[in-house]
């Protein structure tokens, strides 16, 4: 399994917009654009303008990373990278 991080995506672009961009180069497990939450913590907002894809081929998912950097979706030029895991977080007293 691997996570992408997909970076620079225009406030318009649906998870199936992305998630159908990267089956283009495999088989995709999931596909997820973030947005903000809205006042009160209800429902979502607009886009971040960036995203995850994980892919369980990790062959798939480097020649998608490969193919797909810097490639234009609604007019803007996304950026794909391996993602970082997360550090762990240190508990507050």
């Amino acid at each position: 399994m691997m996570n992408l991080y997909v970076g620079n995506l225009a406030p318009q672009t649906t998870q199936e917009e992305l998630r159908k961009a990267f089956q283009a180069h495999g088989e995709v497990s999931s596909a997820t654009v973030l947005t903000t939450q809205m006042k009160g913590g209800r429902g979502t907002g607009p886009s971040r303008g960036k995203g995850f894809v994980a892919m369980p081929d990790p062959a798939q998912a480097r020649a998608a990373l490969a193919a797909l950097d810097r490639r234009e979706i609604n007019g803007r030029a996304m950026t794909v990278e391996i993602a970082r895991p997360v550090p762990p977080r240190r508990h507050r007293r």
